[in-house]
Parts: structure tokens; C-alpha cells; sequence
């Protein structure tokens, strides 16, 4: 991967917004009030459940998106290009072939990979979907429309994928950063008024929480993990703009805003509780109502390109590795090597994508399939960092095994509490990724199988040379 110049880096940053942190980025829109919701089902008082899910999801995209993510897995990098492929590579580089290790790795990989183009396919449908029944905010008349409009911008979406992600990191990016900008501004307010709230940075209010509601402390984690999907697209993006750009763009926009908005809602919710019917929306003033709308659904929709762009690199990766037949790899970047762009894969995400709005017809019915995928694709990275920085990587044991630690059990926890939505939805990622690990695994040992047999026949070249 070029070195990147530091001229670069700020036009990097606004573009990285725009295909990077699209999923993260619109989480608010349902995140915190889902989770309220779950919180309050348990008997519990407004403010108490406002201040334990805040703590949980504050802490949550701390601890998961922040330090997992940004300043520890984003450093194994593998020539500059991350995902679940680049932690196998970089694993079966100090491994011998063929051992018993090498095939758990192989393994571990591929489900990772199954996991997340599971997730590249329900991403897309869940967002535009989201984005576009918003219109039934403004007329219920549009409800008829609602499909035909999704299938329109899902064609849109796919069609312009061609063009790279940098190019169209230049048109989403400035979106994006008026979009947390806008989600920061209108959550300050609110703190403003209510600045108590900001005790909910205390982690003791999300534990006491749970352990005060054991019973249903399950779903309510199961409702938490959504205010961090999209944060694994974070390292598998990595190859299309860079560690770096993507660390400032976290910590300098994304992150502050999250945190603002979250809160901003929590401390209305407290002032206000009949809010919960759409804490996000009430925090703006009327008159900003309808382009907040417009805004929110620009949003989503680009909350598909994460995803999509994280597949790209992902699939390019596996080609290199030999897990999958070869495909055309188009390279859209002259200076990132990573920004890649496959036409096959493209059409293959779109139909998957179509087949889904058609089947689901709305984002309810999808969003129980929501978040397995995400959290099984986490504890995968999690579980191969681990083994990478620890073992070979040499990383201080005594520092970093109670860090990867308790890592592995957090990403557990959230698996776990997704897995309990299986009979809701939650079977529709299990069986893509399922069917994807199949192929892979197949294809790769038929690969070994045809390489041994090509070989045993042939000439050894000690032999041949002394002929």
C-alpha cells in the first residue's frame, strides 16, 4: 500500500466517513430507544433504565469499537488491508502447511468471512428499508411505494459501486460529516439543559443495571450490540483508505457524535418520557424535522457502502489465499492497493439484497436477523488477533492475555444474547453463513486434493537437474 501523504490525510478522513462509518453512524436512530424499551420492560423506572443502557452502550462502543477495534486489531494489518482474511494470512505465514493448527485458522477465517458477507447482505436491505419508511412520516400515502423506492436506490447504490470508493467516498463523505455534525449539535442541547445526565459515564450504572435485572439482562445486551454494528467494518475497510485516516476520522467526528447524540436522548427521555416513541427525531426542533428526515435517510442508504467495500476487499483477499475460484479484480486506486472493485461480487450482493426487501418487505420483520452475523464476525477477529499479537507478534502476555480476555467474553455475551433471536429471523445470517463456509471449505480442499495429485507424478528437482 502507498505511504500516504499528510496533505491527503483531511480529504481521506471526510471520505472515510462516507463509506466507512455509514452503519455505525445512523445506530442512534433506534439504538437507544430499542434499548430503553427492552430496560423498561422490566418494571423499571424511566430514569434508572435511561442511565444503565447509557452507561452499557457508552461503554460498549468504547471498549469494542474504540480500543478493540481501533487502537489494538487495526494493527495487524497485512501490507495495509485488514479484515478476518488479513489475521489468517498473517497467522499461516508462521504456520506449517497442512497442520492441525493451520486448518483451525483456515477454518476460524472462512467462518469469520461467511459471517460478515451475511452481514453485507442484510445491511443494506435493513437501511434503505429504514431510510425509506421514513416517508410514512410525512404521508402515509407513500406506504404503498415504499418497495419500488427501495429497489429503485438499491440499483443506484450498486451501479455507482464501479467507480471506487474513493470517488465515492468524495460525495458521501460530505454527507456524512453533516450528518454527525447535525446528530452531535442536537444532542449538546439537550445536555446542556440537562447536564446530570453525564453521570451515566460512570460504568457502575450499566453493571448495577444488570445485575439488578438478571432475568432479562439477556435481551437488553441483545439490544446494546446494536449501537456497535458496523464497528467490524472498521478494520475491513482498512485497505481502502488507511489506519490512520480512519483513526482520526473515529476519534475527531464519529465517536464525539454518537456520544453526544446517545446522550442527548437519554437526557430528554429523563425530562420528557413520552419521547420514547422516537427519542432521535424529538431531539430536533420542528423546523429542522424535515430535513433531519431527508438527512437521516441519506444516511442510511450509505450505510450500505461500508459493508459493500469491506466485501470487496474481503472477497480480493480470499482470491489471494486461494479459498474461492478467481475473479476480475479491478484495482480503482492508483495509490490505495486495497480499493478494489469486483463486478461479479456486486451483482451477486445486489440480487441477495433484492431477494431480501422482496422477501421481508420492511425493516421489523429484518431486524431480528440483525446482529448475529456482526457479533459472530467480531469474536472471530477477536479469537485470531489474539492468537496473532500474543504468539507471534510477541505482544507482553502479562498485559495483553487479561485485555484479549475479557475482549472474548464481551463479544460472547453479545453473541450469545443475538443467538437467542434465532427462531425470529436470527436463522437467516446462520444459514448464509452456513452455506458460504460450505463452499469455501470445499473449495479449498479440493484445491489441496488437485495440487497433491498433480504432483505425485511429476519429476522431483534434484532429479531432473542431474538429467
Amino acid at each position: 500500500m502507498a505511504t500516504k501523504n499528510a496533505k491527503n490525510i483531511p480529504l481521506l478522513i471526510i471520505a472515510s466517513l462516507g463509506v466507512v462509518f455509514g452503519d455505525i453512524g445512523t445506530s442512534p436512530l433506534y439504538a437507544l430507544k430499542l434499548s430503553v424499551e427492552a430496560a423498561r420492560s422490566t418494571g423499571a423506572s424511566m430514569s434508572s433504565s435511561v442511565y444503565g443502557v447509557l452507561s452499557l452502550i457508552t461503554w460498549a462502543i468504547i471498549i469494542v469499537v474504540s480500543i478493540k477495534y481501533v487502537l489494538i486489531i487495526m494493527k495487524a494489518d497485512n501490507h495495509g488491508e485488514g479484515g478476518v482474511f488479513a489475521l489468517t494470512a498473517l497467522l499461516h505465514r508462521k504456520m506449517k502447511s497442512h497442520s492441525k493448527m493451520h486448518w483451525i485458522v483456515t477454518i476460524l477465517g472462512t467462518l469469520g468471512a461467511a459471517l460478515f458477507f451475511g452481514d453485507s447482505l442484510i445491511t443494506p436491505a435493513i437501511s434503505v428499508l429504514s431510510a425509506v419508511e421514513g416517508l410514512k412520516v410525512v404521508s402515509p400515502q407513500f406506504g404503498k411505494y415504499i418497495i419500488y423506492i427501495c429497489l429503485i436506490i438499491i440499483s443506484i447504490l450498486f451501479a455507482v459501486e464501479k467507480f471506487g470508493t474513493s470517488k465515492i467516498g468524495v460525495v458521501f463523505g460530505p454527507i456524512m460529516l453533516v450528518w454527525f455534525i447535525s446528530i452531535g449539535y442536537f444532542g449538546l442541547i439537550e445536555i446542556i439543559d440537562r447536564p446530570e445526565i453525564l453521570k451515566a459515564l460512570n460504568p457502575m450504572y450499566g453493571l448495577n443495571f444488570l445485575l439488578s435485572h438478571k432475568g432479562v439482562s439477556i435481551a437488553i445486551l441483545g439490544a446494546i450490540v446494536l449501537a456497535i454494528t458496523g464497528g467490524e467494518a472498521l478494520y475491513s475497510d482498512m485497505g481502502h483508505f488507511g489506519r490512520a485516516s480512519i483513526k482520526y476520522s473515529w476519534f475527531c467526528v464519529a465517536f464525539p457524535a454518537l456520544l453526544l447524540n446517545y446522550f442527548g436522548q437519554g437526557a430528554l427521555l429523563i425530562s420528557e418520557p413520552t419521547s420514547i416513541d422516537n427519542p432521535f427525531y424529538r431531539l430536533a426542533p420542528d423546523i429542522a424535522l424535515i430535513p433531519l428526515i431527508i438527512l437521516a435517510g441519506l444516511a442510511t442508504i450509505i450505510a450500505s457502502q461500508a459493508v459493500i467495500s469491506g466485501v470487496f476487499s474481503i472477497t480480493s483477499q480470499a482470491v489471494q489465499l486461494g479459498y474461492i475460484p478467481r475473479f476480475r479484480i479491478k484495482h480503482t486506486s492508483a495509490k490505495e492497493f486495497g480499493e478494489v472493485y469486483l463486478s461479479k461480487i456486486n451483482l451477486a450482493l445486489f440480487l441477495g439484497v433484492v431477494f431480501l426487501i422482496l422477501g421481508f418487505k420492511n425493516s421489523e420483520n429484518l431486524a431480528h436477523a440483525y446482529g448475529i452475523s456482526v457479533t459472530g464476525a467480531m469474536l472471530v477477529d477477536t479469537i485470531l488477533a489474539t492468537f496473532l499479537l500474543i504468539t507471534i507478534r510477541k505482544w507482553n502476555k502479562f498485559i495483553f492475555i487479561p485485555i484479549f480476555a475479557c475482549l472474548f467474553i464481551i463479544d460472547f455475551i453479545f453473541l450469545s444474547a443475538n443467538l437467542l433471536k434465532f427462531f425470529e429471523g436470527g436463522w437467516l445470517p446462520i444459514i448464509i453463513a452456513a452455506g458460504l463456509l460450505i463452499i469455501m471449505l470445499s473449495w479449498i480442499k479440493g484445491r489441496d486434493r488437485l495440487l497433491k495429485a498433480r504432483w505425485q507424478g511429476s519429476m522431483k528437482l534434484s532429479s531432473f537437474i542431474s538429467s
